[in-house]
């Protein structure tokens, strides 16, 4: 049985009246499925604007969902109550993609960290700086600077103490919305081999949400390409990347930058007023969907 699993997910946003009464609302995620097994990472690829952040949000509701189906450990997430919904948050966390603002700047790193801890009431006041200090080690951090407030780390160290906070309450699932897009190249790396790190002595589960699609098949054992709310495509990563059969899938890929200067970028145009945007999803191939 998947860990998570989510069918026909849809989150509309209104627009508010127009000249002629309530328009339309926008549908920023439109009858998206996807299921994750325990201890893989999943990735949702896509354009600024796809769907894919307001998906994963939905996901923890922390944007309710107008519809749909969101099952975490065969829990219907959707029909918790809040308390119910405050305790299942335990084992479902998120890794915000700026960490400049996902920081309270006027506390310390070792307050933020432990918020999380404190909110549900684990242990003494003793017990949680403890924990603390493990998980700051744990990420890479000096404990030695839990005193220190945000403006006073890097912005791959801010990251890591977001990290830590996920992890104060031993989740099995992390969203890890863009995690190192807002970081320097030099400092990417280093986050996201922490992450796969991480996953591998914790037995985590990542929702992977990104637009590097050079970093997705670094880290990502199957892949979903999003388009306008959309999932257009999903496959295990190499088959993807070997084999994508999507006219949109295909020309992402052809984007990415290759390293010879030399080559000559073979470049594919994506035309989506040629394309059937409403297609559902069918099976091509062993794990592979695409909504041709």
């Amino acid at each position: 049985m998947p860990l998570l699993t989510v069918r026909d997910l849809v989150k509309e946003f209104p627009r508010g009246r127009g000249l002629f009464g309530r328009e339309p609302g926008v549908r920023a995620v439109d009858s998206v499925s996807f299921s994750i097994e325990a201890g893989e990472t999943f990735g949702l690829v896509g354009e600024s604007g796809s769907g894919k952040t307001t998906a994963g949000r939905c996901v923890l509701r922390l944007v309710e969902p107008t519809s749909g189906e969101v099952r975490f450990k065969d829990r219907d997430v959707l029909a918790l109550s809040r308390a119910e919904l405050r305790r299942a948050r335990r084992d479902m966390q998120i890794v915000f993609q700026d960490p400049y603002s996902s920081l309270n700047p006027r506390m310390r790193a070792g307050a933020i960290v432990e918020e999380p801890l404190a909110i549900h009431r684990l242990g003494s006041r003793a017990e949680r700086r403890r924990r603390v200090a493990e998980l700051f080690e744990l990420v890479g951090l000096d404990p030695a600077h839990l005193g220190r407030r945000p403006h006073e780390f890097s912005g791959g160290q801010r990251q890591r103490i977001g990290l830590a906070r996920a992890l104060a309450l031993n989740p099995s699932l992390i969203v890890a919305d863009e995690p190192v897009s807002s970081l320097d190249v030099s400092v990417q790396a280093q986050v996201v081999n922490l992450l796969m790190d991480l996953r591998e002595r914790l037995g985590l589960t990542y929702l992977f949400i990104a637009h590097d699609l050079r970093l997705v098949r670094h880290v990502c054992d199957r892949v979903a390409v999003m388009y306008r709310g959309r999932i257009l495509e999903m496959a295990p990563t190499e088959t993807l990347y070997r084999d994508p059969t999507h006219p949109y899938t295909r020309a992402l890929l052809s984007a990415i930058p290759v390293p010879d200067p030399d080559a000559k970028p073979e470049r594919i145009a994506w035309d989506p007023q040629g394309a059937d945007l409403r297609a559902p999803l069918r099976q091509i191939g062993d794990g592979h969907w695409a909504a041709i």
